[in-house]
């Protein structure tokens, strides 16, 4: 019996080990980033998962209107937010 939990234990601690290592970092990041998505508001400097930026001139449920080139309005969902540009 006492063999066979200590047969166990490595890879315990090797499940464990990823868990800090991989999954809970990720968890916060996407935790963050729902949090950032969520908070957005008019006027908040933003760049796109593509890489765009622009300024947000509306937000709805779902979607979020971006002014691009002063005067482009594009329409993305909240997602395809990556990060707000802070001064």
């Amino acid at each position: 019996m006492g063999d066979s939990l200590l047969g166990l234990l490595p890879i315990l601690v090797m499940f464990v080990a990823m868990w800090f290592i991989l999954i809970r970092p990720a968890q916060k990041r996407q935790k963050a980033t729902a949090q950032m998505q969520s908070s957005l508001k008019r006027g908040d400097k933003v760049v796109t998962i593509g890489g765009l930026h622009g300024q947000v001139d509306a937000i709805e449920d779902s979607a979020v209107v971006i002014i691009v080139d002063g005067n482009t309005r594009l329409k993305f969902e909240r997602q395809a937010i990556g990060r707000v540009i802070t001064d």
